[in-house]
């Protein structure tokens, strides 16, 4: 079988991209009634040009049951409408052992998402439910793009030979000692280009979760010169707001598909001046 990393590789070598689009539906600006509607059109427009979609369960959740139905709906036509892509359920699940492993079920077995976002915060231990199955992945929370994540993910601890470093390397740090199985990952965010690049130095061969770029501010190419590995791969750029309402009238779904379009190329031009194209 094989692993999540190698899943994802073949993933982006398909549509040569690094390109993830996220799937926040957001009732008050959808141009459309449905949610599941709204969000065949995104999928439907940008399935060539991506490598993953990422739905963020909050947005699903706050629509009760109905969102519900709308996440399933939406994961089955992702696997018809983009059977080479990965699915990232943004769930940012963290807890102890027993209540990780049910959620591991749920998100895994239930719902059959390729990946999840993970929350570390409780200690590693939360982390090892998420990593059973190889063929899955699980992306810690490492560094956020959000403008609060100095607060702690930042903060001075000891570490190699007792120097001190921020708490986001030392998790960077344990978490490549434990992704032996190619199935582990790290989120880190596009508004930290110099985390981000150092993150990369300590993980060189894991994949990187780039939300950030867009509507928060994160430079594209920035994160792909310092998100990508040595072969430059690896680096899942999330873009959302920026695609999914690119245009607020009945033309929403080839206003997504021109931005995503844009960004695949903006990215691989810079793949290309790094000598890191596709082939």
């Amino acid at each position: 079988m094989s692993t999540f990393t190698e899943r994802l590789r073949a993933s982006s070598e398909t549509t040569q991209s690094l390109l993830c689009v996220g799937l926040d539906p957001d009732p008050a600006r959808l141009p459309v009634a449905g949610t599941v509607e709204f969000n065949r059109s995104i999928i439907s427009a940008t399935a060539d040009l991506v490598c993953a979609y990422k739905p963020n369960l909050a947005f699903y959740e706050a629509l009760g049951l109905p969102g519900y139905k709308a996440l399933e709906k939406t994961i089955q036509h992702i696997r018809e409408d983009a059977p080479h892509c990965i699915i990232i359920g943004d769930c940012k699940r963290g807890d102890i052992d027993s209540s990780a492993a049910a959620y591991a079920t749920a998100m895994f077995d239930v719902w059959g998402f390729d990946a999840v976002t993970v929350n570390p915060w409780g200690g590693m231990d939360t982390v090892e439910p998420w990593l059973n199955n190889p063929g899955k992945g699980a992306f810690i929370w490492c560094r956020g793009s959000n403008r609060g994540a100095a607060d702690i993910q930042d903060l001075p601890v000891e570490g190699v030979g007792n120097l001190t470093q921020p708490v986001y390397l030392r998790l960077a740090r344990r978490s490549q000692q434990r992704a032996s199985q190619g199935n582990l990952g790290l989120v880190v965010g596009a508004t930290a280009p110099q985390q981000l690049a150092d993150i990369r130095g300590i993980c060189p061969d894991i994949p990187l979760l780039i939300p950030g770029v867009g509507t928060q501010g994160g430079d594209l190419a920035d994160s792909v010169r310092c998100g990508v590995d040595a072969s430059g791969r690896l680096a899942v750029i999330n873009a959302s707001r920026s695609v999914i309402y690119a245009s607020s009238g009945a033309d929403y779904a080839a206003a997504a598909r021109r931005v995503a379009s844009g960004m695949r190329d903006e990215i691989n031009a810079t793949l290309d001046d790094l000598g890191l194209g596709w082939t």
